[in-house]
């Protein structure tokens, strides 16, 4: 009968060898891996020691006792002349100390041990084995004794390196290394996936497995992979290398690549200086790393040192801290940034990552949340790498609890309660309350007050920061309340520059339309799309109450653009704000519109060659340009300030400028002032 503290531990065994099974087929056979490496290795690490303090449960099929996981059945078996060991694996300087003082005891050295450092690759371990140069097999590592059969696939990848053409060459020669796929090729690949409505992959390392083991080799080919040759194996005709570091040499030297940021170093010491620098720059390094490797210089010594079960005695891989662990989702929130993005933020049982303690991580839109099913009480990934913004990489399905809810998107604003309205194709979601929100108001003044806005001079950032801190201004029609004596009381106002900045607010009352909308700050409104609804419609009124379809039809303005128009103008708390600035003493000049429902001129006559066309002034004309303008409209024509593909005309005076370079770069045809009227039919 057992003790029932003995089957407690019996039970987590088998417990720890199902989990570890399950996602070893998950990584090794799936490519698709559920938790990451953080938590695949504290698992791991139990069961071996349990297996170690309670060998009666001990078991040789276990899988603290085997490599990666069992072939695919998609593939044909290969079985390696010699096994591909896996690396036993370092958390701390301590760990690294114990190896390197285990080393100097088993080949009985009293002086520091040469090693080669070279990074860890986070991709797929592979053989090949060529014969008189030809490149006859490759294999992933599978469980270390048997792998698939991926030769096809290897071809592909290595393409002129199928052939080996040197004289150096034995006639049997198996060569070990790790297929990648760079950073920047695998943000491309996911940005084609997204595209063409395909799943995006988790990581480099998952695309780069996931592509190497495709059944078509043509798909394999399509993928921008790459190898690292790291070590020999079996070789036919000795070449008597001294050092690891010699064999590597000569693997270049025939033509196979090897990495760059391999170096030697010198003891405990110099392993762990070459730890430090290659952990800081791990995140401008063009490839994913896990960590570094470093293995016994001497060939001789390697021999000397052998290997236990699963890994060899003379190597070791000094793992980074994880960019990546699993926490639980507590609640997921609505941000509003300072232009109204609107950004949805996951709240997390804190926990430790990439260096720091994350307790939120960013969901990026609504279509990232869609695409996750990402749910209050999900367990999930959350990846931190370098300075970077925490984000949740992926939810653990399989440890979803029960009475979960899909995730609804609000419609309104948190904030304000204005309507949030989606841009590029639904994802970029944005407060449509840009006057009112209390998120944006530090921005919307700063932008309100610019230089090619309403141009008040000394309203800069830090003053906005400090009014809006101090309560003096909640939105921007609260500066035209502010008086010098009010002012005077923020740090470092003296009562001259109070008074400057109070006439610098009282100048700006005065403006043009143009000016207006532009410092109002509409989402895609610029100042060129500002000028020209300016002159398409003349009065503010007109263009706060326009269609969308009223509003596509001026030049420069899309469907995009009109929707944001007429969503910002819908918000009754726009409104307000442009009443409120309106009855504070703004004005701009009124002047005739240029915008006109059907056509531009009921009087112009049918057959005027300006009817219904859009024309640009540009250089100077030897008659007014309002008068040139006021011509053009009696001949049927709206007349704009920018070109594009809808202009028809451009006519340019002398000195003409980029209007009339960007119309020959278009095609759109150029009127010198002579043919202009001569098209009137008169000359001025």
């Amino acid at each position: 009968m057992h003790h029932p503290a003995g089957s407690g531990i019996h039970h987590r065994i088998t417990d720890l060898r199902e989990q570890i099974e399950y996602h070893n087929h998950r990584y090794h056979v799936l490519d698709d891996p559920e938790i990451p490496d953080q938590d695949y290795d504290q698992m791991l690490r139990e069961l071996e020691r349990l297996e170690l303090e309670h060998p009666e449960y001990a078991r040789s099929s276990s899988p603290a006792n085997r490599i990666g996981a069992y072939p695919s059945r998609g593939f044909s078996t290969v079985t390696h002349a010699t096994p591909m060991k896996s690396l036993g694996n370092a958390f701390n300087r301590q760990e690294i100390q114990d190896f390197n003082r285990r080393v100097r005891e088993l080949i009985h050295s009293d002086h520091p041990v040469e090693y080669i450092a070279e990074p860890k690759f986070d991709g797929l371990a592979v053989s090949l084995r060529y014969e008189k140069g030809w490149l006859v097999q490759a294999a992933t590592r599978g469980d270390g004794t048997q792998g698939e059969n991926i030769t096809q696939n290897m071809r592909a990848v290595l393409k002129d390196m199928t052939l080996l053409q040197n004289d150096s060459v034995p006639d049997e020669l198996e060569v070990r290394g790790e297929v990648i796929m760079l950073r920047q090729d695998f943000n491309d690949l996911n940005e084609a996936q997204k595209r063409s409505g395909q799943k995006p992959f988790a990581n480099p390392r998952n695309a780069a497995a996931g592509s190497l083991r495709q059944l078509d080799p043509s798909i394999t080919a399509s993928r921008p992979l790459r190898m690292f040759c790291y070590a020999l194996g079996e070789v036919s005709r000795d070449r008597k290398f001294k050092t690891h570091g010699e064999s590597l040499e000569w693997l270049q030297s025939v033509g196979l690549p090897v990495s760059d940021q391999i170096e030697t170093v010198q003891g405990f010491e110099g392993c762990l200086e070459y730890y430090e620098k290659m952990l800081a720059n791990r995140d401008d390094c063009p490839f994913e790393m896990d960590g570094v490797v470093y293995k016994v210089a001497r060939l001789d010594w390697q021999a000397q040192l052998g290997f236990t079960a699963k890994a060899p005695r003379w190597a070791i891989a000094y793992k980074f801290p994880a960019q990546e662990a699993t926490t639980q989702v507590e609640a997921i929130d609505i941000q509003v940034g300072r232009t109204g993005a609107i950004t949805p933020v996951a709240r997390l049982v804190p926990v430790f990552v990439g260096g720091v303690t994350v307790s939120n991580a960013t969901l990026h839109n609504r279509s990232e949340i869609q695409r996750l099913d990402i749910r209050v009480g999900d367990f999930v990934i959350v990846r931190r790498a370098g300075d970077v913004i925490p984000e949740v990489v992926s939810v653990i399905k399989s440890k979803r609890p029960a009475n979960t809810a899909a995730y609804a998107f609000p419609g309104k604003c948190p904030v304000c309660g204005s309507k949030i309205v989606y841009q590029g194709e639904e994802v970029i979601a944005r407060c449509s309350g840009g006057l009112y929100c209390h998120a944006q108001k530090v921005r919307s003044i700063i932008h309100f007050a610019s230089r090619k806005a309403m141009d008040i001079e000394g309203l800069g950032e830090k003053i906005v920061e400090q009014m809006v801190t101090e309560g003096l201004v909640d939105s921007i029609a609260d500066l035209y309340r502010l008086d010098a004596n009010t002012l005077s009381r923020l740090d470092g106002k003296a009562e001259k520059s109070a008074n400057n900045l109070v006439d610098a607010i009282d100048k700006s009352r005065k403006t043009t339309l143009a000016r207006f909308i532009f410092a109002l700050g509409i989402p895609q409104v610029g100042e060129t799309t500002a000028d020209v609804l300016a002159d398409a419609f003349a009065d503010l009124d007109h263009l706060m109450n326009a269609s969308e379809e009223r509003l596509i039809a001026v030049p420069d303005v899309g469907p995009i653009v009109s929707r944001d128009i007429t969503a910002f103008f819908d918000q009754t708390h726009n409104r307000e704000v442009i009443r409120d600035l309106l009855e504070l003493g703004i004005e701009f000049p009124g002047k005739e519109p240029v915008f006109e429902m059907p056509q531009w001129s009921e009087s112009a006559e049918p057959g005027s060659p300006f009817l219904n066309k859009t024309v640009v002034l540009t250089g100077t004309l030897s008659i007014p340009r309002d008068r040139a303008k006021s011509m053009l409209k009696q001949a049927g024509a709206r007349v704009t300030s920018s070109v594009s593909k809808r202009t028809d005309y451009v006519i340019a005076g002398e000195q003409a400028g980029t209007k009339a370079d960007k119309a020959k770069s278009m095609g759109v045809p150029l009127l010198d002032e002579d043919r202009f009227f001569h098209m009137l039919g008169h000359r001025e």
